[in-house]
């Protein structure tokens, strides 16, 4: 009853320009991410990850103040808390990992890493689509299936370029004792696995927006 109720109310839709907006930083961090990785100016890029987590946290405040705030959202109020937090956790993984990186002090990266780095461009890229569809989620709904199960995919390709990873540091020096470096190696792989898994989550977040709605 209160979806019908909502739905025949007016709605404030600044929500989908803030969404769009958080996104938008996302994706430039992920570019940032994917640069650092290939030991393309890395403190830079450290750099530019933690302005635009700053950014993003900002317009998840934002968010976060227009749902209190709001007589008629476009959709729960729940479930818009827990996009924009999936969307953020994303950008706050990222922030994580570069201060492991700067903590040891890192400047050049396995290519097994590298490619981790291009999958969290393409999560990021797929997310950043989806999003603006919410807007109009009844005509969207099978695109917007598609992409969560995209970004499925790619968190799969994630989880096997990680566990590649660990052995090929096991193998190179495992053998040899050097203990610090595979521990090293082996956390910065665990935190891209994780960013990608925060893709995920917004994707499952973005599947439970639509079942409810559509």
């Amino acid at each position: 009853m209160m979806s019908v109720f909502r739905k025949m109310m007016p709605r404030e839709d600044r929500f989908f320009e803030m969404f769009c907006r958080h996104s938008e930083t996302v994706v430039a961090a992920a570019h940032a991410m994917e640069r650092l990785l290939k030991g393309e100016a890395v403190q830079e890029n450290c750099d530019r990850i933690i302005a635009l987590e700053d950014q993003a946290d900002d317009i998840t405040r934002e968010v976060l103040v227009a749902v209190r705030r709001s007589f008629i959202t476009p959709f729960d109020r729940g479930d818009i808390k827990d996009l924009i937090q999936s969307m953020d956790d994303a950008i706050d993984m990222m922030h994580k990992t570069v201060k492991i990186i700067r903590l040891f002090e890192q400047t050049s990266f396995d290519p097994l890493m590298q490619e981790m780095g291009g999958e969290i461009v393409k999560a990021a890229a797929l997310m950043a689509e989806a999003i603006p569809l919410l807007n109009k989620m009844g005509a969207n709904a099978q695109r917007l299936a598609v992409i969560a199960e995209e970004i499925t995919r790619v968190e799969g390709r994630s989880d096997e370029l990680h566990d590649e990873g660990l052995k090929d540091l096991y193998r190179r020096h495992g053998a040899s004792g050097n203990a610090m470096a595979y521990m090293i190696g082996s956390e910065i792989y665990s935190n891209l696995e994780k960013i990608v898994d925060r893709f995920e989550d917004v994707a499952n977040e973005i599947s439970g927006v639509v079942i409810e709605n559509v």
